[in-house]
């Protein structure tokens, strides 16, 4: 088993190359898009056009924005409480993983609807989905266990005409990742998910008191960014569900060439090569993806021979 980190530049603060969003938002353009952004857009202290970051309803109409200018999607929406994506570092994960799909291509992002990916947690805002369809033409399974996501995801794809192109699918085990979503003979090119990196919710809230008060704000426990329990945490927290998605994955080898997952914490990293060198992957790689300031991994293994 090969390990090797892929860094995109020095340490990575640029997005993606490809990815949309590496410049300043353009407000006006955005505003021009979705008119009702504009009574979210002030001049920051540094005299440009900004938003409320700490304001849920304002970067949920920024995302609506964004979404229709750069993607032509014209209906977006997502239930009070659910969790509401940054634009920008989700488009970056699709484009690090078409680098992915590149490598078994001649070097070549392959695009159009030859392509199949499957999203793991598509969550009721089926970003992912939504990207990578607009982005690279890609077919797109989202699976889901939350029955408020799943209606609310399906409700996106079926407002913007895109049934033929992502398919939610429903969980209905929460012990499953891939069993009861992947079909008899069904083939995925690669596979994604987010995974909830909390171990309970008491951690959840503790982590958002303390970011509030480095920003000088006291918002108590509030999430401006949104969230349920089960997309920020779970018994065991990262480490946990990731040897649950790595051992299930082993199942379905020859049903996906690639499987992928984002990884919050550097320290979860040396027990998924531990566990991923015991299920015999044959290949491994460390994707380092960074904005700004943070910094989150993608943790991409096969089991198949990639040419």
């Amino acid at each position: 088993m090969a390990d090797q980190t892929q860094n995109s530049s020095e340490e990575k603060t640029n997005l993606h190359p490809r990815n949309l969003h590496r410049g300043r938002y353009d407000f006006q353009a955005l505003i021009k898009a979705l008119p009702a952004l504009r009574e979210f857009v002030v001049q920051n202290e540094s005299d440009e056009l900004s938003i409320n970051f700490t304001d849920p309803e304002a970067v949920k109409t920024l995302n609506k924005a964004l979404l229709k200018l750069h993607y032509g999607i014209a209906q977006w929406d997502i239930p009070e409480g659910f969790l509401c994506p940054p634009i920008p570092g989700r488009a970056d994960y699709i484009h690090y993983i078409a680098d992915v799909l590149a490598e078994g291509n001649n070097g070549v992002v392959p695009t159009g609807n030859s392509v199949k990916v499957l999203d793991v947690g598509v969550g009721a805002n089926c970003i992912y989905p939504l990207i990578g369809h607009k982005a690279y033409g890609w077919n797109f399974v989202g699976s889901e266990a939350d029955y408020i996501a799943v209606a609310a995801a399906k409700k996106i794809v079926d407002d913007n005409n895109l049934a033929g192109a992502i398919d939610i699918r429903r969980q209905t085990s929460y012990a499953n990742i891939f069993e009861g979503i992947i079909k008899p003979g069904e083939k995925f090119d690669i596979t994604m998910c987010n995974p909830p990196f909390h171990s309970s919710s008491k951690e959840v809230k503790e982590k958002s008191s303390r970011k509030w008060k480095n920003l000088g704000q006291d918002k108590g426990t509030e999430l401006n960014f949104g969230g349920r329990n089960n997309e920020l945490w779970c018994e065991g927290g990262e480490p946990r569900f990731l040897n649950k998605m790595m051992s299930e994955s082993k199942e379905f080898a020859k049903s996906c060439k690639w499987f992928s997952s984002l990884i919050s914490q550097k320290t979860t990293l040396p027990g998924c090569y531990k566990s991923l060198d015991y299920l015999g992957a044959k290949e491994v790689k460390t994707i380092n993806m960074s904005q700004g300031q943070k910094t989150n991994r993608i943790l991409v293994w096969t089991f198949q021979d990639i040419a």
